[in-house]
């Protein structure tokens, strides 16, 4: 008989444990149908259809990108679990797990509600069940419900968890529901910082984790897309309260998928600051230097998922937080 706790998010009281920020274990799941997703594309401004016709070479190199991500952070202590993707149904963009899972250390698995129909069957079921019976999961908590009353919430993409000072930041967006947020926060205990962000042509900037990282003692986020003031020194102050060292990047960069970075931490607790070669090259020395203070920096080559997915690394690992045993 099944004795975990299943529930509808606005079913259950707050969670007062406190949680790490960083984890040594991702997941990823190696993709088989990795593509231009048309549907995704209709809010991230960052894909790009050109040469999108070319099914077999982008899945090619997608995996061929992929399988070199696995290696690299194996090689610097990173414990990767890696799920295969499934042969139906076709989920051209299941390489982003991130977006449809959580797990923290008081013993939750959660599962989020997505925006676009076509990657909504990337929530498999195998996969939470193999995450439970590995590491203990004791509830699991759905937010997809809120699929029906189209509010959406899609993971660590719409969400910056400070998980140790219990603050989640986030850009509202056609992702990102401040009623599908305001329920995540009741449930789990967390304070919002909530903002709006856009592009250079004024579109709302789709996930926040495009414009912003946060470290255990940095922050990287793009202050030029929050245009409002208020909430602009709002971002800056908490950051700022928490200790955060703030490096603050520029569209351009954002463009090159700078904020999009992880801080994970090696199978000797040593931090690692995970972003992609574009990234690495759109940032500046002094950004660099100061980035390096906090973590040794993985840079890995990943054009063919940032240009067809609109994604980089960080959207590409799931976090795996093991609950804790007292």
């Amino acid at each position: 008989m099944d004795t975990k706790k299943r529930t509808n998010s606005n079913l259950k009281q707050p969670l007062e444990n406190k949680e790490l920020l960083t984890t040594d274990t991702i997941l990823m799941v190696r993709p088989k149908h990795f593509g231009y997703n048309a549907e995704t594309a209709e809010n991230n401004t960052f894909q790009s259809s050109e040469g999108a016709e070319n099914d077999d070479k982008i899945k090619e190199l997608g995996l061929g990108e992929f399988n070199e991500m696995v290696r690299l952070l194996r090689s610097e202590g990173v414990n990767v679990l890696v799920i295969e993707d499934l042969d139906q149904p076709v989920n051209s963009d299941a390489v982003f797990p991130n977006n449809w899972f959580t797990t923290h250390e008081n013993g939750v698995l959660a599962t989020y509600p997505m925006f676009s129909p076509s990657r909504r069957t990337e929530r498999r079921p195998d996969i939470i069940e193999a995450l439970e019976k590995k590491y203990g999961y004791s509830r699991r908590y759905e937010f997809e419900y809120l699929e029906g009353e189209e509010l959406f919430l899609e993971g660590t993409g719409s969400m910056i968890l400070d998980r140790q000072n219990k603050i989640v930041y986030a850009c509202l967006s056609p992702r990102t529901s401040i009623m599908a947020l305001d329920k995540f926060c009741v449930l789990f205990g967390y304070r919002k910082i909530i903002f709006h962000a856009v592009d250079d042509q004024g579109k709302d900037i789709y996930h926040t984790n495009v414009i912003m990282t946060l470290g255990s003692e940095f922050a990287v986020i793009c202050m030029e897309c929050i245009q409002n003031e208020d909430e602009k020194e709002t971002v800056h102050e908490t950051l700022r309260s928490t200790g955060k060292t703030v490096i603050e990047i520029s569209f351009d960069q954002v463009r090159q998928f700078a904020g999009n970075m992880l801080e994970v931490r090696d199978h000797a607790g040593q931090a690692k600051i995970v972003l992609s070669e574009s990234a690495y090259n759109a940032l500046s020395i002094k950004q660099l230097e100061t980035l390096a203070s906090f973590g040794k920096l993985i840079r890995i080559p990943v054009p063919t998922i940032e240009k067809y997915g609109g994604g980089s690394v960080r959207c590409m690992m799931a976090e795996v937080f093991v609950p804790k045993t007292n």
